[in-house]
């Protein structure tokens, strides 16, 4: 393919595209740059149609599977991604769930052998920035976890990216949410994070305004219907929405350009003059 300007994504499930990068794929493809998305894993331990969830009677791991991958062509599709590529592994669940241990399980597959595969998908597609999750996974997440580890693997193995990103949230505006929904008496959402959630605001090198696509990305979460009950953002209200969709922040793993130290561009240092 040839050397235009392309931005690749790494994800572990279907939905995971939207709240970290869904911003970014859609701004990025409107202006004409190629966006790739690679989800790893079919998403089987989601809510099932019947409202079963993963371990529960009733719950079809390949009729999840084929809802989750549908719902996620609906999303790439708000989000104008040109290419979806799907490595197809079987989601692992989350950390602490029986189906860890699943042989075929996404986090049980050896490194080298998934990353040769996203290898040979960076060398087709030549992206010059790659964006996936730090060495935690965000939060912890096996299957993160292990996105983390191919992409870094990939990458080394490839040579092709000049740069390399971690998908980010600041923990200042994990604060200022928290402190608003408390002021305006709103639920506060019935997920625990831990205490040093989120990444410090010191390491982060990148903020890019999306809000233009804003509304845009709370479209694509609601495609992912099957995961709603999970996704609180979409029980905030609109302009609070706005506000938590509107920006979306990185930490620059690598580069091999000059690019400045703090920057609103994926791209710096790759434009043309």
């Amino acid at each position: 393919m040839s050397d235009e300007l392309t931005l690749m994504a790494v994800h572990a499930h279907p939905d995971d595209e939207v709240l970290g990068t869904g911003g970014v794929l859609a701004h990025h493809a409107a202006e004409g740059v190629r966006t790739v998305l690679v989800t790893c894993t079919n998403g089987e331990q989601g809510d099932d149609d019947n409202g079963a969830k993963p371990g529960e009677p009733g719950h079809d791991a390949d009729r999840v599977a084929r809802r989750r991958l549908a719902e996620l062509d609906e999303s790439v599709g708000l989000l104008g991604v040109q290419h979806l590529e799907l490595l197809g592994y079987r989601d692992s669940g989350m950390v602490g769930w029986s189906t860890n241990e699943h042989p075929e399980a996404f986090a049980n597959v050896p490194v080298e052998d998934a990353a040769r595969r996203l290898a040979a998908l960076m060398e087709r597609y030549r992206p010059q920035v790659v964006v996936t999750y730090d060495e935690n996974g965000g939060y912890g997440h096996p299957d993160h976890i292990q996105a983390h580890r191919i992409t870094m693997a990939a990458a080394e193995l490839s040579g092709v990216p000049d740069k390399l990103y971690y998908t980010a949230v600041p923990r200042s505006g994990v604060a200022q949410l928290t402190e608003h929904l408390r002021a305006s008496g709103l639920d506060m959402p019935d997920v625990e994070l831990p205490d040093d959630f989120g990444t410090p605001d010191e390491l982060i090198t990148s903020v890019v305004d999306v809000s233009a696509y804003a509304t845009r990305k709370r479209k694509a979460l609601e495609a992912h219907a099957s995961q709603g009950e999970n996704i609180f953002l979409l029980r905030l209200p609109e302009e609070v929405q706005q506000v938590v969709f509107g920006t979306e922040a990185f930490v620059r793993r690598s580069s091999r350009v000059e690019a400045p130290a703090r920057e609103d561009d994926l791209f710096a240092g790759l434009r043309p003059a």
